[in-house]
């Protein structure tokens, strides 16, 4: 009697657990309302859909609305899915706080910033479309790493503010550290920026690494520095500010006549940072009097330390050497 009463106990309590345990589902979307319901709602495993058509507003996934490492919330649509933000002057089209996402197959056009992504971590980007920005077309800040960005296309930013028109933007400036980190480094560690295109008409540098921020992955890109107005010193496919970042196997097309000055920079902005960073294979068409990959060594805030540069990098169209730093093998 004692044995049926343990075993009935437990099927009971299984039951239980079976009826309080939420399934993953899947979501259409047809109209901005239901959108950002379903954006505020989502639980992991879910998969948002979006119906062809335009989407007009600023569009939050807020920090409550995490996925897991298994059970990512995936955001998904078509070429012909646009979220607008109406307005070049103000907001953020997507504004990503949470963790465990996928975002693919989308446009995000006419805001301030494009997609921001703020204390945000471990999330795919794939496959999106980013133009008409005022400012900056991605960013991510305030903490968020282990993101992946891939196979999307940047183009047309920096139409309100020139100086802060790059195209994908990693940390946050020590300027503004009191600002969006209690005056702390913004760790945004460990982000891949993987086979994207970025430009034309990206007013700012391509990507913009900052300081306080290791370990990232910028590869097989292609940048093109056509629309780059020199404006905030942008005048580089790419200024790395970071530590320990690998930059391989990008492309670049920098037309004649532009005033780009150098194809990479290396910068310390902070002591102790702009260090250890690695460039690999990056094959450019450059047109430049500056250098292909330029490491300032020395500044007023500090030295650039530990950078290499090494021997296989191809740099077309230049009237010095492809670094100004020794090559390695």
């Amino acid at each position: 009697m004692k044995l049926f009463s343990i075993i009935l106990i437990l099927v009971v309590c299984c039951s239980c657990k079976a009826q309080h345990k939420v399934a993953s589902k899947t979501i259409d979307v047809y109209n901005s309302i239901d959108l950002q319901a379903a954006l505020n709602n989502a639980k992991a495993g879910d998969h948002i859909v979006l119906k062809d058509g335009i989407y007009n507003g600023n569009f939050i996934i807020p920090s409550s609305a995490n996925g897991t490492s298994d059970k990512p919330i995936t955001l998904s649509g078509s070429k012909n899915v646009i979220l607008d933000g109406n307005t070049i002057a103000k907001g953020y089209v997507l504004h990503l706080q949470a963790s465990y996402w996928i975002i693919k197959d989308i446009t995000i056009t006419n805001g301030l910033k494009g997609l921001m992504c703020d204390g945000a971590n471990y999330n795919t980007i794939d496959n999106i479309a980013v133009n008409n920005i005022g400012e900056e077309g991605i960013h991510f800040r305030k903490f968020s790493s282990h993101n992946v960005l891939q196979n999307s296309i940047v183009t047309n930013t920096g139409l309100k503010t020139a100086d802060y028109g790059e195209g994908v933007y990693i940390g946050t400036a020590v300027s503004n550290w009191s600002k969006y980190t209690n005056g702390l480094e913004d760790k945004c560690d460990s982000n891949k920026v993987i086979n994207n295109t970025i430009g034309p008409n990206i007013t700012a540098e391509c990507i913009d690494v900052k300081e306080g921020s290791t370990g990232g992955v910028i590869r097989g890109n292609h940048f093109n520095s056509k629309g780059i107005t020199g404006a905030n010193s942008g005048d580089s496919w790419m200024d790395v500010k970071g530590n320990g970042y690998l930059i391989e196997n990008n492309t670049g097309f920098n037309p004649t006549g532009s005033v780009l000055k150098d194809g990479y920079q290396v910068h310390c902005a902070v002591d102790g940072w702009g260090n250890n960073n690695k460039f690999k294979n990056n094959i450019s068409e450059i047109n430049v009097d500056g250098y292909g990959i330029n490491v300032v060594l020395k500044s007023s805030k500090g030295n650039a330390v530990g950078n290499i540069v090494y021997k296989n990098n191809v740099m077309k169209g230049l009237n010095k050497n492809i670094a100004n730093i020794e090559l390695t093998d």
